[in-house]
């Protein structure tokens, strides 16, 4: 009666949804198609073998389905990976992962939802989500639910917010705003204009580069940004920014959108550079444009591709076979980050305690084979977040090459 009655309520909220615009969703759509969990096949659970439920809540539709997609796959494929190999034993006992994802459209409200069902309907100790928006409307209400947050998001916020049940997967992007920085301004100048997603995390990093910009003697000529669910024609805000004469422009996001966005900004004649958000990534946004040509002098992060830890091309290879293309930094750090938590789980003796797992994160990043280390993520520090070393990345030449780096 309970999930009859939760059941109601959601398809109630999604006809409310399409009444009110859906406003942040892409091609208005107030839904995936079914509104259904997509889970992954269930294991073959042999007498006395678990099954431990993992959340996944992430864009599956609009303009950032392909990365929230990614991000899923990277989970797919390590969650099959280990129950392929007999599971994992925990206390004596073997456990296989069954993975549950919602569609939340990258709209926060809807991964807050799709988190509480989640809890009420599979009972998942860890809940992954790929953008800090969706991540922060969880925080409000994971440790009192008692779950885990694994969370894709380089925003500093989500582990600076000091919540215990916490994991923050990538680096913290104000590793880069030094390194994307000094570039830009010795190769093209100092004259900046910002363009980047409308997202609460485009947001939050625009806060943090525009004043580092001018401390560095920089000036910020033009400052807004793009609702990538709603703009697909950038020419009015490209033009407007283009008129200040910058020398370099801010964009970022999704990789798709990012991608569309400098190709039109290099059709109506900006010859600078790009600074780009850690989201986009050159290999993606090259698929798109067909040239790295159009990110010529501009400065990103490395692509997994372009990268060389000890798991990295095993991982490439599998990922290629599964899907058909290379995969994204998103897919990489999803697979070691469901490495670690087993790992952890294995470590804290327990595969639904939360607290404990978050407790032995160390002893389960300590213990990831180094064929799984697809990034060698070497400590988490005390407020949850990996610590991975830096690598950036530029376009010369119609190249990615390393930049080299203090870190």
């Amino acid at each position: 009666m309970r999930i009859l009655k939760l059941s109601a309520f959601l398809v109630m909220a999604a006809f409310v949804l399409i009444l009110t615009g859906c406003i942040e969703n892409p091609d208005n759509e107030a839904a995936s198609e079914s509104g259904e969990a997509e889970e992954t096949d269930a294991p073959a659970v042999e007498e006395g073998e678990e099954v431990v439920n993992i959340g996944y809540s992430g864009p599956l539709s609009g303009a950032a389905a392909h990365y929230g997609e990614r991000a899923r796959n990277g989970l797919t494929l390590a969650i099959e990976e280990i129950n392929e190999n007999g599971g994992f034993e925990v206390d004596g006992k073997t456990y296989k992962f069954q993975l549950t994802s919602l569609d939340d459209k990258y709209l926060p409200n809807e991964t807050a939802s799709n988190a509480k069902r989640l809890l009420q309907e599979n009972e998942t100790p860890i809940i992954f989500a790929p953008h800090s928006g969706g991540i922060q409307a969880m925080q409000v209400f994971n440790e009192q639910e008692n779950f885990l947050i694994g969370a894709y998001s380089s925003e500093p916020a989500v582990t600076e917010a000091g919540n215990e049940l916490t994991v923050r997967i990538p680096p913290s992007y104000d590793i880069y705003l030094e390194p994307f920085t000094s570039y830009v301004m010795e190769k093209h100048g100092t004259k900046l204009a910002a363009l980047p997603t409308a997202s609460q995390y485009g947001k939050d990093w625009t806060e943090k580069l525009l004043p580092f910009w001018e401390e560095e003697g920089g000036e910020v000529v033009y400052n807004s940004s793009i609702d990538f669910s709603k703009d697909t024609d950038f020419f009015t805000l490209v033009t407007n920014a283009l008129k200040e004469d910058p020398d370099v422009m801010f964009i970022g996001g999704a990789s798709e959108p990012t991608a569309k966005l400098a190709k039109q900004a290099r059709e109506l004649g900006f010859d600078g550079g790009f600074i780009v958000m850690d989201q986009a990534k050159f290999n993606e946004m090259e698929k798109v444009t067909g040239t790295y040509d159009t990110f010529e002098g501009s400065a990103g992060v490395t692509p997994l591709i372009h990268s060389d830890y000890p798991g990295t091309k095993e991982f490439i290879e599998k990922y290629k076979a599964a899907h058909g293309e290379d995969p994204g930094s998103e897919a990489g750090y999803h697979y070691l980050a469901m490495y670690a938590f087993m790992e952890a789980m294995k470590a804290a003796g327990s595969v639904d305690d939360p607290s404990a797992i978050r407790e032995h994160m160390q002893e389960g990043l300590d213990a990831v084979p180094e064929d799984k280390q697809v990034y060698t993520i070497k400590k988490i520090d005390e407020n949850g977040g990996f610590q991975t070393e830096l690598r950036v990345a530029a376009v010369e030449d119609g190249e990615v090459v390393t930049m080299e780096t203090d870190e």
